[in-house]
């Protein structure tokens, strides 16, 4: 799997998340920098077990609808 990169809006936007999280959750102020290495913690932790899980899901979803092709396109050849 490459590595998950973000857009820099994308970035931003979760790094002021985390900042106002730590803020309201834990009362604790958070530089950018530290919500970044968090951010970059979590992106590499995470990233790849909520990827090969959005895979399956999307491996389960088609398989179904493919399961469903016949009785969608079946035509009776009477």
């Amino acid at each position: 799997m490459k590595e998950i990169e973000l857009t820099e809006e994308r970035r931003d936007a979760l790094i002021a998340h985390l900042q106002k999280l730590f803020s309201t959750e834990f009362d604790e102020t958070l530089s950018a920098f530290r919500a970044s290495e968090i951010l970059d913690i979590m992106l590499k932790t995470l990233g790849p077990t909520v990827y090969n899980q959005a895979v399956e899901d999307v491996r389960a979803h088609l398989q179904s609808r493919l399961d469903d092709l016949s009785g969608e396109v079946y035509v009776d050849e009477k």
